[in-house]
C-alpha cells in the first residue's frame, strides 16, 4: 500500500512526509482492517512533524480523522462487517481498567494510544484499529464532510462541554479553524451568541456567515463580558485576555493538545471572581458518539478544503500558514 510515513522532526517547509510502499497491515483479534477513503489534516499533526509534541516513537504514519470501509475483519471481531463505513479518530485504546477509564475519564487513562501518534494513521491506503474504537458514520454525511468530525469535531464537542456553556449564553472563541467552525455550529444550535477572535478577515468571515454575533482581532475588546470562552488556537498570549473577558464565575477552555508559554498574568484581573482555567485532554468515545449523534440533527455543515494523496505536505504547509478556511481533508483513493 501506498502510505506518507514521518521519519523525523523537520518543518512543514520541509516537506517531512515520505510517500512509500508498505504492506497492508493484518487486523490483529478484536481489530478491524479498514480501507481509507480520506482522512482529515489536523493541527496536532503539523505539531507532530514539527517536534512541538514528540510520538514515543518512529516512523509514524499520521493522521487521526479516517473514513473509510471495513476490508477485513480480525479473530472474534463482530461489531461491524466488511463494506461497513466506520471512522477513526484520535483516542485509538484505552485499558479499561483504571479509575479513569472506570468513571467515564478514559481520556484520562495512563495506558491510552492514539492514532498517528502510538500507532499507524489513516495517510495511507490502509489502516486497523480495534473495532471498539471505531464509529458508525451517519449516512446523511459524505466521506469528505464527515472526516474533520472525528478530531476537530470531536474536540469542539469536548471543549464546549468543559465550558460550561448554558443554552442562550454569550460564548468566545479565540482562534476560526476546523474545530471552531463546526463547534460554532453546536453553539448556535443552542441559542448561544458567539463572539469570535481571530486575525485573518477570511476566518472572521466564515465566521460571521456561520452565525456569529461579532467577529474581531484578538486583541479587540467584545461588546460585552462572556460568559465562557474556548481557546482554539495553540497561542499562550491569548489566555489572559479570554480570561479578562469574562463575566464572573466564567470559564475558559484550552482546546489544544498543544500551547505557546502563558505569559504572566495579574490575578485580580484575570482569576479573581472564580474564574476558572482549564484543560481539554483527548476525548472520550462518549463525546464522539454523542456529536456523532447530533450532528445530522442541527445539521452541521463542514467547510472543507480537499488534497490529492500526493498533496499531503503542501497540505501542511498552508495549514501552518493559515490558509485553510474550515478544515483540511486529504482523499486518499
Amino acid at each position: 500500500m501506498k502510505a506518507f510515513l514521518f521519519k523525523r522532526v523537520q518543518t512543514a517547509e520541509n516537506n517531512p512526509l515520505e510517500c512509500i510502499e508498505m504492506p497492508v497491515p493484518v487486523p490483529a483479534p478484536n481489530e478491524v482492517l479498514v480501507k481509507v477513503n480520506v482522512c482529515g489534516i489536523c493541527h496536532t499533526d503539523l505539531h507532530i512533524v514539527e517536534g512541538d509534541i514528540h510520538p514515543p516513537g518512529l516512523p509514524i504514519i499520521p493522521g487521526h480523522q479516517i473514513v473509510g470501509t471495513v476490508e477485513e475483519c480480525g479473530v472474534n471481531a463482530k461489531r461491524f462487517r466488511k463494506g461497513d463505513r466506520v471512522g477513526i479518530a484520535w483516542l485509538r485504546f484505552t485499558c479499561g481498567k483504571c479509575r479513569f477509564c472506570l468513571s467515564g475519564k478514559e481520556n484520562l487513562c495512563s495506558n491510552a494510544l492514539f492514532t498517528g501518534y502510538h500507532r499507524h494513521g489513516g495517510f495511507a491506503e490502509y489502516t486497523t484499529v480495534h473495532e471498539d474504537f471505531a464509529y458508525s458514520i451517519p449516512r446523511d454525511f459524505p466521506d469528505i464532510e464527515a472526516a474533520p468530525l472525528l478530531c476537530a469535531g470531536i474536540i469542539g464537542y469536548r471543549a464546549l462541554r468543559l465550558s460550561e456553556i448554558k443554552d442562550g449564553q454569550k460564548l468566545g472563541f479565540y482562534g476560526f479553524g476546523a474545530s471552531a467552525h463546526i463547534a460554532i455550529q453546536i453553539a448556535i444550535y443552542r441559542g448561544c451568541e458567539v463572539y469570535v477572535f481571530t486575525r485573518g478577515s477570511r476566518h472572521q468571515d466564515l465566521a460571521k456567515e456561520l452565525g456569529a454575533t461579532w467577529a474581531g482581532k484578538p486583541g479587540d475588546p467584545p461588546p460585552c463580558k462572556l460568559d465562557s470562552a474556548i481557546i482554539f488556537a495553540p497561542a499562550g498570549e491569548l489566555v489572559p485576555l479570554a480570561l479578562k473577558n469574562l463575566e464572573k464565575g466564567g470559564i475558559v477552555a484550552l482546546a489544544g493538545i498543544h500551547m505557546s508559554e502563558i505569559p504572566a498574568m495579574n490575578y485580580t484581573d484575570c482569576l479573581f471572581d472564580e474564574r476558572t482555567l482549564r484543560s481539554v485532554t483527548a476525548s472520550t468515545r462518549r463525546d464522539g458518539e454523542e456529536l456523532l449523534q447530533i450532528a445530522p440533527l442541527i445539521p452541521i455543515k463542514t467547510e472543507v478544503q480537499c488534497f490529492r494523496f500526493e498533496e499531503a505536505n503542501r497540505a501542511l504547509q498552508l495549514l501552518k500558514a493559515g490558509r485553510i478556511n474550515g478544515a483540511a481533508v486529504l482523499k486518499i483513493k
